[in-house]
């Protein structure tokens, strides 16, 4: 990972575990390379090799394949695009008109085209969407941005959920009504300040 605001000997935080829904999902998973911890802002996509990394590691680059910082940057604004998106599906907002544009903009940056695959007489036919033109990282845009769309106008849209603990910024799909947190590493760090904090205010009565 990386952070913005890099120091002498810092080193990169321990990966958190993906939120419920970004395994399935790579827009979901897309917002999350942007995080807060104890020791700063983390964003994953900060420079063209972590963004390269990102993109190879959720299969939609092949591999062996460089990346210019206006590329990672176009993925960055994705990323908020989308981000703000979510934000006003949560919020009930109106949503922002720069965000929809850029959502738009990118669902059209690759066209696709389907193809029917019936490998064997034993295995059932698969539908698959190709690009049929622009660039890989077109068709990576493309790919990320109808994810996107699908989930903010399909029936898991009522389950995106912002964790509730104040110093996390990720989304993940709520499993149950009752989960408030992206990771059981969030709920853990709230639940031991609220038990600490109980514990200051027992000592002060």
């Amino acid at each position: 990972m990386t952070t913005p605001h890099p120091g002498p000997g810092d080193a990169a935080p321990q990966p958190l575990p993906a939120a419920p829904g970004a395994e399935q999902h790579p827009a979901l998973a897309l917002v999350n390379t942007r995080t807060v911890r104890p020791t700063g802002a983390f964003d994953d996509l900060a420079e063209p090799a972590g963004a390269l990394d990102w993109l190879t590691g959720t299969g939609l680059l092949p591999a062996r394949r460089t990346l210019t910082a206006g590329e990672a940057g176009r993925l960055r604004t994705l990323r908020e695009s989308v981000r703000e998106l979510f934000t006003a599906r949560l919020t009930g907002a109106a949503p922002d008109r720069a965000a929809l544009a850029g959502l738009n903009e990118a669902l059209a940056a690759a066209p696709f085209t389907g193809r029917l695959h019936w490998a064997a007489a034993g295995d059932g036919p698969r539908l698959e969407s190709r690009p049929a033109g622009g660039t890989p990282l077109d068709a990576a845009l493309t790919r990320l941005a109808r994810d996107a769309a699908e989930l903010l106008s399909g029936p898991q849209a009522e389950t995106i959920a912002a964790c509730a603990a104040g110093d996390c910024i990720r989304y993940f799909l709520r499993t149950h009504g009752a989960r408030q947190w992206c990771s059981q590493r969030c709920g853990d760090r709230v639940r031991a300040a609220r038990h600490y904090a109980r514990t200051r205010a027992a000592e002060t009565t």
